[in-house]
């Protein structure tokens, strides 16, 4: 049975990391291997790939054949497209250096076309940070804005009950004042009639 590239699980429940591996096609899949070529994480964004790229262009020359997932990462990378541009050498289509040039003007395109990803995530990640912070600054000013609402309507209302209070404490003294004459004057009336008695 040929060899294969595949992929043998790692990392904890819900948060998997792969190994790019070479492996008999009857062993378990996290099983025994003959030779590890790189990692595959997915969880980062855009998924971080590291590989042996001389390694895994020489077992595919081999005759190693990749899984589905194992393809796609080859081809992500490059190798697939280098292992058609050597066929072409060999088959004396073109030159080892024009296969080169060849391979360099894809891998700068691809290079770009990753950075211009990275550079588009993180605008995203700016622009929502940004807004989360202004949406954040919206709530805390309402809520200023309602407690000093609330706190200057408590004043008011304490201001109230003081005006209130001085009010009534001016209208029991005026009564005081008015009692007291009041009181002044029948006994200047008590006094001036056994005066007008003894004059009789």
């Amino acid at each position: 049975m040929p060899a294969k590239i595949r992929l043998q699980r790692h990392g904890r429940k819900g948060y998997a990391f792969y190994h790019i591996v070479i492996a008999d096609s009857r062993a378990p899949r996290d099983g025994r291997y003959i030779e590890r070529i790189g990692s595959y994480d997915p969880n980062t964004n855009p998924a971080t790939i590291t590989l042996d790229f001389d390694k895994a262009l020489d077992w595919l020359a081999k005759g190693a054949q990749p899984t589905d997932t194992a393809k796609s990462i080859l081809s992500y990378k490059g190798v697939l497209y280098k292992k058609h541009l050597l066929g072409g050498v060999k088959k004396g289509a073109f030159t080892e250096e024009e296969c080169e040039r060849r391979f360099q003007v894809w891998m700068t395109e691809k290079e770009a076309k990753i950075q211009a990803k990275k550079n588009h995530l993180s605008e995203e990640s700016e622009a929502s940070k940004k807004s989360r912070l202004e949406a954040e600054a919206k709530v805390n000013q309402e809520r200023a804005d309602a407690l000093a609402k609330k706190i200057a309507e408590k004043e008011a209302e304490i201001a109230a009950k003081a005006k209130e209070a001085e009010e009534a404490a001016k209208a029991a003294a005026e009564a005081k004042k008015k009692e007291a004459e009041a009181a002044s004057e029948k006994a200047e009336q008590k006094t001036e009639a056994p005066a007008k008695e003894e004059s009789k």
